[in-house]
């Protein structure tokens, strides 16, 4: 065995705010029970330290997280006491920005029928992932206010695309598409590249011209492009056609939310923030959910498939699968939590995929 794969894996937890304290255990507890060589050190970044003593991230924190850890895993951030999100902004954005985590990968699978608003949609029809630009786009806070308050007040908010962010996020998802399966096996065949390029003709421009000379390399895979909105349309009238989709960092934003609805809702979604061959960062997709957290009600099951997603990318296969496996079973069983149709409450919901991981059922 490679003694990379057989080596314990560092991961630091940052669970962060709201649901996040509470789905974040639960995956913990499923990485265990797979019985996975990982150690966690968890890191208080969040809310309650924000109020405390005003840090959002310890000097040189991102640096420490790159040097000593082999990957992050992260709740959710966001609080209503702290009016300006300032901490959720600098912790999280900070990471994908200052850790140069470029690609955000959100798979999008539905695990059964019955979690799917789309009437004679199966499982097999809902297999496709979606690649996002992380670093650049609108996220980049670029440009400013004139006039604020007048009735002449000005707002602009530029959309920032560079050539090596667009051919790397680009190219990031041709050997995507190249390496990866579909749940049951068969190849990936076609990249999507989503845009508004009959809108925003700059950046559309680049985007079109560095997709075809990067599509040219890679014969042997399909390509295709859409508009955001008529792929949006595609995306609820049927999802079978998708396979891998790449776009910019606000198309991928919106698309991956309304994605996130044919698998049964944000609850269910998992994510990866990365840059191949670096530290990279693993969060589910729903948010610190305040209206709800502390409740025992939130979903725990996107946190643990992206706990699935982690270890995959560490290597640990077998013990990404049992994850992944369970929570399965755990959906056909109808162990889940309300949003997708059960009894359960997280941490309930959280022990029925580790029981199922740890094969006691």
């Amino acid at each position: 065995m490679d003694p990379q794969i057989s080596a314990r894996k560092r991961i630091a937890v940052i669970p962060g705010d709201g649901i996040g304290r509470e789905v974040v255990p639960q995956a913990l507890k499923a990485i265990q029970a797979s019985g996975a060589k990982v150690e966690f050190s968890e890191f208080d970044w969040g809310a309650d330290r924000y109020l405390r003593d005003g840090v959002t991230v310890p000097r040189d924190g991102f640096a420490m997280l790159a040097r000593d850890f082999d990957a992050i895993f992260a709740g959710a951030f966001g609080d209503p006491r702290v009016k300006t999100n300032i901490h959720a902004k600098e912790i999280l954005l900070g990471m994908r920005f200052q850790m140069d985590l470029y690609a955000n990968v959100r798979p999008v699978r539905l695990l059964d029928a019955a979690l799917c608003p789309l009437k004679g949609v199966e499982p097999k029809d809902v297999d496709f992932v979606v690649i996002r630009e992380n670093t650049e786009g609108v996220y980049t806070d670029a440009g400013g206010v004139f006039k604020q308050g007048t009735a002449d007040e000005v707002a602009i908010q530029e959309d920032i695309n560079t050539r090596k962010g667009v051919e790397r996020i680009i190219r990031f998802a041709f050997e995507y598409c190249e390496r990866h399966k579909k749940l049951d096996g068969s190849p990936r065949q076609r990249v999507l590249m989503c845009d508004k390029s009959n809108a925003m003709t700059h950046a559309g421009g680049l985007w079109q011209r560095v997709f075809k000379e990067v599509a040219a390399e890679f014969p042997q895979i399909a390509t295709q492009h859409m508009y955001v909105d008529a792929l949006c349309m595609q995306m609820v009238h049927d999802p079978r056609p998708f396979d891998v989709i790449v776009t910019n960092n606000m198309f991928g934003d919106i698309i991956t939310d309304l994605a996130a609805g044919l698998q049964g809702g944000l609850g269910m979604a998992a994510s990866g923030n990365i840059h191949p061959g670096k530290t990279s960062m693993f969060e589910p997709v729903h948010g610190s959910a305040p209206p709800i957290a502390g409740k025992n009600v939130a979903n725990p099951f996107g946190a643990i498939l992206t706990a699935a997603m982690m270890l995959g990318h560490l290597g640990l296969t077998h013990e990404a699968e049992k994850i992944d496996a369970a929570v399965l079973e755990a959906v056909r069983q109808n162990k889940t939590t309300q949003d997708v149709g059960g009894t359960l409450g997280t941490r309930e919901a959280g022990e029925s995929v580790a029981t199922f991981v740890a094969g006691r059922h």
